[in-house]
């Protein structure tokens, strides 16, 4: 990141006249202040913005039991294609499943961010938040595949302290108006990279779900799907993969997270798409 230094003088004249040092003070004053103002706005704008905090995981969330740093280091194989999964701790849970069968194929990322000191998987969270750190997520590295969700964390219902609450008692974190201009503007700028964009639908929210409505991930597939059509960004139907079996690839009633069962047949989609795009791109 890069600082500016602002040294703030004063003037000390060597022989003030009198009357005339006070003046000569906030006039000087001012002159320095205005400089640091604009030169420290400057730094601001033009900086890298800092790796991302870790979020509190949700109550069953991969991130709670997949929270190892060895887990996630790898070394990746410059001669190997880029691929980027985005999302939530859904794809927190497949994510290392995905990489160790696309071992030897194609490199696999995903954010990572800073918890207790150490790099950990990163949860992109609602579909702001990620048009808001995309640029960081993206970096500088050339994608070949870019597998993306979000919806989880903008159907859900929060309180004014970002507590889980019912309907009534809250505010849905996006209306299903307002997700589809942000995925609109999230695959607009995607598609810049160049790289085949694949878009994860929403898997389901059960009923008694803390802070989630049942059915509200259908809703927003519906919006997803709309806006990857327009956009010609093909679609991993991971809703459809475990939805006939959710109770089953559940951790628990009532939670949107899976067991270990349901986090393989998610990865194993996940595979399939990703090695479907990477001989589009000519990379397999």
């Amino acid at each position: 990141m890069n600082h500016s230094k602002v040294i703030v003088m004063q003037s000390h004249p060597a022989y003030p006249i009198p009357g005339t040092l006070n003046k000569q003070w906030r006039f000087w004053s001012f002159t320095f202040l205005w400089m640091a103002i604009t030169l420290g706005l400057g730094s601001v704008a033009q900086a890298e913005p800092s790796v991302p905090t870790a979020v509190r995981p949700e109550n069953g969330s991969a991130e709670n039991h997949l929270d190892v740093a060895a887990l996630w280091k790898f070394t990746p194989d410059p001669k190997l294609p880029n691929v980027l999964i985005l999302g939530d701790s859904i794809s927190i849970g497949y994510t290392l499943q995905v990489r160790e069968t696309l071992n030897g194929v194609a490199n696999v990322y995903r954010p990572m961010m800073r918890k207790n000191g150490q790099m950990l998987p990163g949860n992109c969270m609602d579909s702001a938040t990620g048009l808001k750190k995309l640029h960081y997520w993206l970096g500088t590295n050339s994608w070949q595949v870019i597998l993306f969700n979000f919806g989880l964390h903008d159907l859900k219902y929060l309180d004014q302290h970002g507590k889980y609450v019912k309907p009534g008692e809250g505010s849905q974190v996006a209306s299903p108006e307002v997700y589809e201009k942000n995925l609109q503007k999230m695959v607009a700028r995607l598609k810049q990279t160049g790289a085949v964009l694949i878009w994860a639908t929403t898997t389901p929210v059960p009923a008694n779900s803390p802070g989630r409505v049942a059915g509200d991930a259908k809703i927003f597939n519906r919006v997803a799907a709309k806006v990857m059509k327009e956009n010609h960004v093909q679609i991993d139907d991971l809703w459809a993969a475990v939805a006939p079996r959710f109770k089953e690839l559940a951790i628990k009633p009532g939670n949107v997270h899976f067991n270990d069962a349901g986090y393989q047949i998610l990865a194993s989609s996940v595979v399939q798409s990703i090695k479907s795009a990477l001989k589009q791109s000519g990379q397999q």
